[in-house]
């Protein structure tokens, strides 16, 4: 193996450390270990509005907000999940499988799409950019389309 090998290896092991870090700080609803690992200007396109959000201390909030609204632990299951590193920068794709329950008692359960690029700096991955997303009906309808499976 050469060094490139190894060293892109090493990289792709370090990356999915860092996606079960984030499903594991989700499950537990922790938004302080999920920014943790987001770089300070990150974008991201969440399910919830707004369009997007720029920024570490941003996305913080906008995590409380949301997590305030559910209770017990999330679920979070990521299936299909790619990984390709090409020196400092890297990106990951996969489907993911939600489940949450609201305060209200309510449950929802989804499959949704999730990128996420990444880039390395001081020697440590971060998150560049996050993205979620669900298809929507074309049917004029515009409803999201929340019941499909893989």
């Amino acid at each position: 193996m050469s060094a490139t090998t190894t060293d892109t290896a090493k990289d792709e092991a370090e990356i999915r450390a860092l996606v079960e870090a984030m499903r594991r700080a989700l499950h537990e609803r922790d938004a302080e270990a999920m920014v943790a690992r987001f770089a300070p200007d990150v974008l991201v396109y969440d399910l919830a509005p707004p369009l997007w959000s720029r920024g570490a201390e941003v996305q913080r909030e906008n995590l409380r907000t949301w997590l305030a609204t559910k209770t017990g632990p999330i679920g979070y299951e990521l299936r299909d999940l790619r990984i390709e590193v090409g020196g400092a920068v890297a990106f990951s794709t996969g489907l993911a499988r939600m489940q949450a329950t609201g305060v209200d008692g309510d449950t929802a359960e989804l499959w949704l799409r999730a990128t996420s690029c990444y880039r390395k700096r001081g020697g440590r991955w971060e998150i560049a950019h996050h993205h979620e997303s669900v298809p929507f009906h074309m049917d004029g309808s515009l409803r999201a389309a929340v019941d499909l499976q893989p």
